[in-house]
């Protein structure tokens, strides 16, 4: 299909959102700073991770996602903060801690692109296959 590319959709005048303009910065989504933390211990319960997040500031949601056959934490929750100090605060201390006998990952859950460079295509001469040679 023609995708996007061709459509209007692409050609309004869109708001920015907050956030440092420097490529890999981290980035507010609509409503707040969201950090993504990885690596959380299957058997945490969303108030055990409430208590260890919400030593850094108000959090005005988390979303954990349980596995439905065994009831047990993904290992993976999504934490969104109002203000960027807390987030951040809880970035810079908690990624690398452990927690319930686990290596906790901690990082923004959206960052502004890094910009892609134009690399020039190398063309590659495509060589044909020997011919079978008859006897």
């Amino acid at each position: 299909g023609r995708g996007l590319a061709r459509s209007d959709v692409l050609k309004g005048d869109f708001e920015e959102l907050e956030g440092d303009a420097r490529p890999g910065a981290p980035q507010k989504s609509i409503e707040g700073w969201i950090i993504f933390v990885t690596n959380v211990h299957i058997e945490a319960t969303e108030n055990d991770i409430f208590d260890k997040f919400s030593e850094y500031g108000d959090i005005k949601n988390l979303h954990a996602n349980l596995d439905r056959r065994t009831g047990y934490l993904k290992g993976y929750v999504c934490i969104e903060y109002e203000q960027y100090s807390e987030a951040r605060a809880a970035v810079e201390a908690l990624n690398g801690q452990d927690f319930l006998g686990q290596e906790l990952k901690v990082d923004w859950a959206f960052t502004r692109p890094v910009s892609k460079t134009k690399a020039k295509r190398k063309e590659r001469r495509r060589g044909r296959s020997p011919t079978p040679e008859s006897d």
